[in-house]
């Protein structure tokens, strides 16, 4: 066994789980979920039939990930937040063929309590508040907040807040990565 998991932890037959990865106490990890390399799922996490993690990705404690959601790597998943899978569940009602398909971009942060409501794609490095509630699209390096969650700047690869300037270019303070704001769209200048 090339991974870790704890005597508690729940791992049935036919997931896929890649070097280095650990997880915790009272975890599930249920048949045909797959992770990728060295990633880190913290205590009380459900990962459902279906779901694919890229490497790296970071899972804290108490999170719900369900069948049709994908992270890239590098994804960050904090403590307790949740994915739906369906727009409108109904206890007497099965609707397992409309579970709704949700990707998290590389290298994004999803904070604690956040929710993000299926059938909306996290672009990569967008960084989603504290007990957000996602409810539409959110392009790559966005920072949103709130119930529902609406932007309120952009963030770099670092996780610090951009400040464009009147051409449209930021500088991380952290890397000194440098970034372009063109038509609401920001991308990463390689120099």
């Amino acid at each position: 066994m090339s991974y870790f998991a704890h005597p508690t932890a729940v791992i049935d037959d036919g997931c896929q789980i890649g070097a280095g990865t650990k997880i915790w106490h009272f975890s599930h990890l249920m048949p045909g979920c797959q992770l990728g390399e060295n990633c880190n799922i913290g205590q009380n996490v459900v990962i459902s039939p279906e779901v694919v993690l890229g490497k790296n990705v970071k899972v804290q404690n108490n999170v719900s990930i369900y069948t049709g959601v994908s992270c890239a790597d590098d994804v960050f998943l904090g403590p307790s937040c949740v994915f739906t899978n369906v727009l409108n569940p109904r206890s007497a009602v099965n609707r397992k063929d409309s579970y709704l398909q949700t990707h998290v971009g590389k290298g994004a942060s999803i904070g604690a309590n956040a929710t993000i409501v299926c059938g909306h794609n996290i672009g990569a490095f967008a960084f989603i508040g504290a007990g957000a509630v996602v409810t539409k699209e959110i392009p790559a390096y966005a920072l949103v907040v709130g119930n529902p969650a609406r932007q309120i700047g952009w963030m770099s690869e670092f996780g610090q807040r951009l400040n464009f300037d009147t051409a449209g270019r930021a500088i991380c303070p952290e890397s000194g990565q440098q970034y372009q704001l063109n038509n609401a769209t920001v991308t990463r200048i390689d120099e």
